[in-house]
């Protein structure tokens, strides 16, 4: 029987921005990337740049169904804005 242990989303968040702010965004914040969305798996660190969340979603769920993802826009404070600007994040 499988057994899988529950994360929160507040668990995911953690997890996920530790991983991408000390290990991965020094790699990917490169000009061509910024505004991509990176999607990560939190458990394995393994993640997926694309124009969109969803296509790295899947491609890393067709690996790993059970896998708790972290999606961020490089460059970015947020993913996504309604109505508003979305301002680069300056680092």
């Amino acid at each position: 029987m499988l057994e899988t242990i529950f994360w929160t989303t507040e668990e995911v968040v953690a997890a996920g921005s530790k991983l991408y702010e000390q290990k991965i965004r020094p790699l990917v914040e490169t000009p061509e990337n910024i505004g991509q969305m990176l999607t990560l798996d939190v458990e394995t660190g393994e993640y997926k740049i694309g124009s969109n969340s969803i296509e790295g979603a899947i491609e890393l769920k067709q690996n790993r169904p059970m896998a708790r993802l972290f999606t961020v826009r490089i460059g970015y404070d947020f993913g996504v804005s309604f109505g508003g600007l979305s301002e680069r994040t300056v680092k």
